[in-house]
């Protein structure tokens, strides 16, 4: 994993509430990446929903513009024990991308794969109900490559390895199935109130 851009402070006494256990501020937008960062051309970017081995929906870039925008503010929180405050994400919203599909989820699990073969598990209940979405700009820009670009999920309320950079598929599977860092010894959910950091915390 890289990482570089943290420098951590105490929250102003009127943000203390909203950072986690174990947690630090920061100001800046820290870099981490389990992989090199791929350069994805967007006339070959393309977005999966699967049910099992099956595919069910894809948009390429331009249908995916096309769908329905939702814009989140929102606190983000690293596993590396950084937070970062009100963040402004766009993209289309885990619920709205269902609709488009005309798909009601099958299962109660998600993986979430990635250009360049990351993957993390999200259960569905963590993705809907305007929980999640995939980001597309970030401040008000596009959303550059080396934070997830052209497309991430964005699961704010986990941390933040649950946001799969690069994203381009999410697949229902029948059980809560472990993705890269979940195979390496990070917690099968990651709530960050809770300090789900590692298995068996």
């Amino acid at each position: 994993m890289a990482t570089r851009g943290f420098g951590g402070r105490r929250p102003p006494r009127d943000t203390a509430g909203r950072i986690p256990p174990g947690q630090s501020a920061t100001d800046g937008f820290p870099v981490l990446a389990a992989t090199p960062t791929p350069y994805i051309p967007l006339d070959q970017w393309s977005f999966t929903l699967k049910v099992g081995p099956r595919t069910v929906a894809t948009w390429n870039w331009e249908q995916f513009n096309a769908l329905p925008r939702t814009q989140f503010t929102r606190d983000i929180h690293c596993v590396t024990k950084w937070t970062k405050l009100d963040t402004i994400w766009e993209g289309v919203s885990i619920d709205d991308l269902l609709k488009a599909a005309g798909l009601e989820p099958p299962t109660k699990f998600t993986l979430a794969h990635s250009y360049g073969g990351y993957s993390t598990n999200v259960p569905i209940d963590d993705l809907t109900g305007g929980k999640a979405m995939v980001a597309l700009r970030y401040d008000g820009k596009p959303l550059e490559p080396d934070h997830g670009g052209p497309a991430r999920l964005l699961v704010p309320h986990l941390y933040f390895w649950k946001s799969a950079k690069w994203v381009n598929g999410l697949q229902f599977t029948q059980r809560d199935e472990a993705g890269f860092w979940e195979l390496r010894g990070y917690h099968m959910r990651g709530d960050p109130w809770k300090e789900e950091r590692f298995a068996g915390d």
